[in-house]
């Protein structure tokens, strides 16, 4: 079976008897799918998605490029196995109309801190037809959830790629933040009194409106922003 073959069989339920049947001997310390995915994983988590590339890969599995091909087809087939394994850790409540809100609000939020674990790996979900079945088990969650909730197919399908989309876009700019904080000497793009200073400091003829709520500009802590965005998604969702 070659390289394509095996990924459109990641895509389909596993077959009880194939897994039954023997397996060819092989060497005594392949490289399997896991060993790739998590050694992908940890070359994110140590110096950022945009430092991967099949040979770096390739590198920390000390083999070379093209047993790498034997497992994943390309680039994009890996960052398909990497969003997927990070859906695997998420927990999916039971559908529940009195609390639709809440459950797809948690589903996000768990798919932000999956994110934000391994520096840039958003980047990955961007452009991506959701196809791992472990990824589709997630879409399959919120589609669940939303209908329950009493959303209209149509709009509810549209609302879970909105939805990811933002997550990945935010979770992407707080990796760039931090990355350009803790390796460019630029702190002050985490500096909300910088900002402020700067946002005050500004001509009030010129900029009336922005002078006069720098305060409200660059408020909030934490994840408060996307908090509150996901609120009016979620809200604008119910309102159709």
């Amino acid at each position: 079976m070659n390289p394509r073959e095996r990924r459109a069989a990641r895509h389909q339920p596993p077959d009880p008897e194939a897994e039954a049947a023997p397996r060819p001997r092989r060497r005594k310390t392949p490289i399997t799918v896991e060993q790739v995915v998590d050694t992908a994983l940890g070359v994110i988590a140590t110096e950022g998605y945009e430092a991967l590339t099949m040979r770096r890969l390739a590198g920390a599995l000390d083999t070379g490029p093209a047993s790498l091909y034997a497992h994943v087809v390309n680039k994009a087939d890996l960052d398909e196995l990497l969003i997927g394994r990070l859906c695997a850790e998420l927990v999916l409540p039971e559908p529940d109309p009195a609390a639709w809100r809440e459950q797809i609000r948690g589903v996000c939020t768990q798919i932000r801190d999956q994110y934000l674990k391994y520096p840039g790996i958003s980047r990955a979900a961007l452009a991506m037809a959701p196809t791992d079945l472990e990824t589709v088990r997630v879409t399959e969650g919120m589609l669940a959830i939303l209908l329950a909730g009493g959303v209209a197919p149509q709009a509810a399908a549209w609302a879970i790629d909105a939805l990811l989309l933002y997550v990945a876009a935010y979770c992407l700019e707080v990796s760039i933040a931090r990355r350009r904080s803790a390796h460019d000497d630029a702190a002050w793009v985490l500096d909300r009194d910088e900002l402020l200073r700067r946002f005050t400091a500004l001509p009030a003829a010129t900029f009336p409106h922005t002078t006069r709520h720098a305060a409200e500009l660059t408020a909030g802590e934490g994840h408060d922003r996307f908090d509150f965005t996901l609120g009016l998604m979620i809200d604008g969702v119910a309102h159709r």
